[in-house]
């Protein structure tokens, strides 16, 4: 499966699902993209903060790696959104939002799921 594809899969895995995406280290998305008719919550200035900050955090995590296991994944809860993060090889992370009522359990275990086709 490529990187597009999976981030389709995702997408089509739950209606809560908003957003898909991959990036790069340099914060740019380069595969994936939004649900269509979706409310924006942020402008592309705001996406490309927002993505750089969820890879610093990735490094910070990946600094006690050693100690702990690597992280399979984070999920953070706001009023108007979750947003789920899943580090795929060492240069790429994906990035998944969905409305606050979605079933973030069941959305993270079909994104592991998923993740190993990615192999």
């Amino acid at each position: 499966m490529d990187y597009e594809a999976f981030c389709h899969e995702i997408l089509r895995s739950d209606p809560g699902v908003r957003f898909a995406g991959i990036v790069d280290a340099n914060g740019e998305i380069r595969y994936g993209g939004e649900r269509p008719g979706i409310t924006k919550l942020f402008t592309v200035e705001e996406t490309k903060r927002s993505v750089l900050q969820a890879i610093d955090r990735w490094k910070l995590r990946n600094d006690l790696a050693d100690r702990i296991g690597k992280g399979r994944y984070s999920m953070a809860e706001y009023e108007k959104l979750k947003r789920i993060t899943v580090p795929i090889d060492e240069t790429h992370l994906l990035l998944v939002s969905t409305e606050p009522s979605a079933d973030h359990g069941k959305i993270i275990e079909s994104i592991l799921r998923l993740k190993l086709l990615l192999r």
